[in-house]
């Protein structure tokens, strides 16, 4: 009986992480983390007018991550034009954010959340090791306006161009 107990407990964590999440209609949480240059990004500022996408991803530099990112890299210009600005989130140190960053010539901002305290401000899930859950938040005038819980690898950026243009 002790070790079914343990075993229920052990998996709340889950349940809970499932049951809070942000959604849409949610305001963009208020949360400070440092950027891939230790430039402190205050989210809420950040995304106070305009469009703003927050995605997570688990590892920088791994093929899935580097995918997605590309993913909005490559679709850049198009989301420029529909007024997006990006942020990019993982539990990576500075040091990671910025290879990841480079390497790839990302033109947004990738933020270091080694607390995760952006993460748990979004209710975003954790996997194994602490990485983070693949999703992504768009947010309108700090307004969320759609929540991607699934979150994509390279088709990132098509999902949000479908959504500005009434795609769904």
């Amino acid at each position: 009986m002790k070790t079914i107990a343990l075993m229920l407990f052990s998996f709340l964590p889950f349940f809970g992480n499932a049951a809070e999440r942000l959604d849409v209609g949610e305001r963009l949480p208020d949360v400070t983390c440092n950027d891939q240059d230790g430039k402190p990004v205050n989210v809420a500022q950040f995304g106070a007018q305009g469009y703003l996408l927050v995605y997570f991803y688990p590892k920088a530099n791994t093929p899935g991550c580097t995918k997605q990112g590309c993913s909005l890299r490559d679709n850049w210009e198009a989301l420029t034009k529909l007024g997006v600005k990006v942020l990019g989130v993982s539990t990576d140190n500075e040091e990671a954010q910025k290879s990841f960053q480079k390497s790839q010539n990302f033109p947004f901002s990738l933020l270091a959340d080694k607390d995760k305290k952006v993460i748990k401000a979004f209710h975003v899930s954790l996997m194994g090791f602490g990485f983070a859950s693949r999703s992504a938040f768009l947010f309108k005038d700090g307004v969320c306006v759609m929540a991607d819980y699934d979150g994509h690898t390279g088709d990132q950026a098509q999902q949000i161009i479908n959504f500005l243009n009434g795609k769904k």
